[in-house]
């Protein structure tokens, strides 16, 4: 069994020379034996706590990964709650509602067609990452010699749909304008879940790409501007009001403006802060540290507690409990939301961009305009091999700033800052700059390019 597609948050590679119905089945033993341990003893005798919810997105593969993961987790001792082909988001309502001990969606996320995965989750759907779990499940499951063992537990199958629309239509205001959205699915999950849960909502949907049949008309990864050309060409042509793209398994999104410019998802969560801050004054606000300073000016404007986070849905979830903030953004189109479990949705998330754009007559554009009002390079790899000695080098620098290591190196000027933190895969170095004034951007991209080397 290949150890390497075990990643930092997820299980993740190549259908089928890494990820296999062999590979699925040693997870699925390993997932039903690790989840298992985390009940506590009152635990024990409630109703699904013996319990592991499944599920799968619409890859060609998964059904037959899920089948073997089905396996495995039922030779460990584990009863399987199958939920179908959902969203993952759907696999966090689902642990929760139903009390199991936890839950695996099969699905590669934003990755290209070829690639499969895991992603895994606890009780309370508490995310199973390198840190939380999934380094015991990947020693378990690599020890495995042969995928056979006695089938101990049940296999139920159980329809959440119904209550899951309702769970995030709860979210939805009354009395709200309706509003014209162009949406791309990706040919990914949000094709089957934005139908069965906004069907009458304040909202008319153009579509874009809602077949999902497990192959991708574009790489189905928001972030890579070519994979939102369509989109924007749509929603200029359409006359929308705004447009989202969602990844493959629809947990994250990137939103649009009506002039088809992108709105970063920092800026994204600064105008979210005070229609936030409003329901629950004083709050904590999560953020991930690559954000523009825009995020926490906007947060102590309106009179809550900015709380600055290492980079990685984990670490944002954690932190959303410890602190039990309201909601948090990620850079990445990761939003949580405390009143969804402290875990993402890309279905909460479109639900309160609803609310706020449907409670007035202003657009999209001049809503986020003043909060451009800093500028940043965007997150740019660079290929680095040793990347701690360059981290090191940076700091030497310019060690004159106020210089922090949260994820790899931070340093804050009054006029500019950076971080630049290294890949957990990939031999890269990871680098976003923002500055008050586009020529100091240049400057220090360039002054900073010139140590890193190539860009990737």
């Amino acid at each position: 069994m290949d150890a390497s597609i075990f990643k930092a948050y997820d299980i993740r590679g190549i259908y089928p020379d890494q990820i296999n119905s062999e590979a699925a089945w040693k997870i699925g033993y390993a997932s039903g034996r690790f989840l298992r341990s985390l009940l506590r003893g009152y635990e024990r005798g409630q109703a699904n706590a013996q319990s592991i919810c499944v599920a799968r997105d619409m890859r060609k593969h998964s059904p037959e990964l899920l089948k073997a993961l089905t396996s495995g987790i039922n030779a460990a001792g584990a009863n399987v709650i199958d939920i179908g082909m959902i969203d993952t988001p759907q696999m966090y309502f689902a642990i929760n509602h139903l009390g199991t001990c936890g839950g695996i969606q099969v699905t590669a996320s934003h990755n290209p067609a070829k690639y499969n995965g895991f992603k895994i989750s606890g009780l309370g759907a508490k995310p199973v990452g390198r840190d939380t779990g999934l380094k015991d499940i990947e020693h378990i499951a690599t020890a495995l010699i042969h995928t056979k063992g006695t089938s101990d537990g049940s296999v139920e199958k159980y329809e959440m749909a119904e209550k899951y629309k309702m769970h995030v239509m709860k979210f939805l205001k009354p009395n709200l304008r309706t509003v014209k959205v162009a949406i791309d699915a990706s040919n990914g999950m949000a094709g089957k879940v934005v139908p069965l849960i906004f069907d009458d909502a304040p909202m008319d949907i153009v579509p874009i790409n809602f077949e999902h049949d497990g192959t991708f008309v574009h790489e189905p990864n928001p972030l890579d501007e070519k994979n939102l050309e369509v989109l924007k060409k749509k929603i200029v042509k359409e006359n929308c009001d705004f447009g989202v793209c969602f990844d493959g398994d629809a947990d994250r999104l990137i939103m649009i403006d009506e002039t088809g410019k992108t709105i970063g998802c920092d800026l994204l969560t600064a105008l979210m802060v005070p229609y936030f801050l409003e329901k629950s004054p004083s709050s904590a606000v999560v953020y991930d540290l690559r954000s523009s300073w825009v995020v926490a000016e906007e947060v102590i404007k309106n009179g809550g507690t900015p709380r600055r986070e290492r980079v990685g849905h984990a670490y944002l979830k954690k932190a959303l409990r410890d602190s039990h903030a309201i909601f948090g953004g990620e850079l990445s189109g990761h939003f949580y939301y405390r009143d969804n479990f402290y875990a993402d949705s890309g279905m909460i998330t479109l639900v309160h961009m609803l609310n706020i754009l449907g409670s007035t007559d202003t657009t999209v554009s001049e809503l986020v305009k003043p909060l451009r009002r800093y500028y940043s390079s965007g997150e740019v790899n660079f290929e680095v091999e040793d990347k701690q000695a360059k981290m090191n080098e940076l700091a030497k620098r310019y060690k004159d700033g106020d210089i922090d290591y949260l994820d790899g190196v931070t340093v804050m000027f009054k006029q500019w800052w950076f971080n630049c933190r290294p890949s957990n895969t990939e031999p890269f170095l990871r680098l976003n700059i923002e500055a008050k004034t586009e020529e100091l951007l240049n400057e220090k991209m360039a002054e900073i390019e010139e140590m890193l080397g190539k860009r990737v």
